[in-house]
């Protein structure tokens, strides 16, 4: 199967991305009462091309890289915070997707604009059978699964030669079980529901060592191994894709606050509009500046990315912290810059319909995620900086 497409510029599909706000917008108290996006919101992405940006260009993709990614999810963020946090994670395992052997990969890219969730945590195993595996376990957090065709799970393979080992597989979301316990306090509209395999068999050709993977050194595609999107470790790849959502919920926040300055005075004083006062002046420079840093942490962190993809060259100890150190970075940034909008827009910002309660919320959820997590990331930082290993595979 082999197709070919015109690929838009990065430009084309930050403005397609721009284009979007406005119905994202509208669809987010929806997908906030509902738990999960709606259909309208992901046949706007679909028809903006955010399902194809990681999708090998031989199947009509658009493989771009990772900066193009910063920027589309943060326009995407801008408009909401669930949906724009669905479409990077289905860039995601779509990137893991194209890592597999060239004629699983024609069965996976059959369907167009296919959608693939999956998660990194190994919380089920998986034993040897003839022909492949068989998966049983649960996966959580499992957002855009209400929406997938496939997912990208993850167990530990027990048994046969070795020692037990975490593998990665593709499995279609037809073969598994959903349980629907996303009830949450941020990233409601995600639909990061649960998934469940009971003695799921997977062949052989769609079971990958996870290890490798992480190490940039996994691919079993003849196809991509020569392509720059795809010649890089797992997690740098996964951290640079996943920044620009936060980045676009910080601005998100910024356009919420300038929305209702003009009309707001501040209650029991005597500022009449609260533009006029001193204290919103230095808020909203300093939330302004904050959301600043934040974006050159994404960029840079995109940058080595996509600079290490193209020159083909290998990723050092520290490059690899300092990877997770940027993604940590922009979610503290942004974080903070949110508090400081969300603070400076009054009581009446706490009504439901009020879209800077719903980005707080979003982004402390964001800030939660065990490898999104600012003080998690800086300490794998300073402990490489140190001089000492990583106490961790993720990175």
């Amino acid at each position: 199967m082999v197709l070919t497409t015109d690929v838009p510029t990065r430009e084309q599909l930050v403005r397609r991305a721009s284009e979007l706000v406005p119905v994202l917008r509208k669809n987010a108290v929806w997908a906030e009462e509902n738990r999960r996006i709606h259909e309208e919101s992901i046949e706007a992405l679909a028809d903006a091309g955010v399902f194809k940006l990681r999708t090998p260009v031989r199947y009509g993709g658009y493989e771009v890289d990772t900066r193009t990614l910063v920027d589309v999810a943060a326009e995407l963020g801008r408009g909401d915070g669930s949906t724009a946090w669905v479409a990077s994670v289905f860039w995601i395992p779509t990137w893991m997707a194209s890592l597999f052997p060239d004629h699983v990969q024609d069965e996976v890219f059959s369907t167009p604009d296919v959608r693939i969730c999956g998660t990194l945590s190994p919380t089920a195993m998986a034993a040897p059978a003839e022909g492949g595996v068989v998966v049983n376990g649960k996966w959580g957090f499992i957002s855009g699964a209400l929406h997938s065709q496939w997912q990208v799970v993850v167990a530990v393979l027990v048994g046969g030669e070795g020692e037990p080992h975490p593998v990665m597989a593709l499995v279609p979301l037809s073969d598994l079980q959903v349980a629907d316990d996303w009830h949450t306090s941020g990233l409601k509209g995600t639909g990061s529901v649960s998934t469940i395999a009971q003695d799921v068999f997977v062949p052989a050709d769609r079971v990958l060592h996870i290890g490798a993977v992480l190490q940039g050194q996994g691919g079993a595609s003849r196809a991509n191994a020569g392509r720059p999107i795809y010649n890089a470790p797992l997690l740098p790849v996964a951290s640079a894709s996943s920044v620009g959502t936060v980045l676009g919920l910080a601005r998100g926040a910024r356009d919420a606050f300038f929305e209702r300055l003009p009309e707001r005075k501040i209650t029991y004083t005597g500022y009449t509009s609260q533009s006029e006062a001193p204290i919103t002046h230095l808020q909203v420079a300093d939330a302004t500046m904050k959301i600043d840093e934040a974006e050159f942490h994404a960029h840079r962190l995109s940058g080595l990315v996509d600079t290490k993809g193209v020159e083909g060259a290998a990723w050092t100890l520290e490059e690899r912290a300092r990877a997770r150190a940027d993604m940590g970075a922009v979610c503290r940034l942004a974080k903070e810059a949110v508090d400081i909008f969300n603070t400076a827009s009054g009581g009446s910002s706490i009504y439901s319909h009020m879209p800077i309660q719903r980005i707080a919320r979003d982004i402390q959820a964001v800030n939660l995620h065990a490898l999104m997590h600012p003080n998690t990331n800086a300490e794998l930082y300073g402990r490489v900086l140190c001089g000492l290993e990583p106490n961790t595979l993720y990175i």
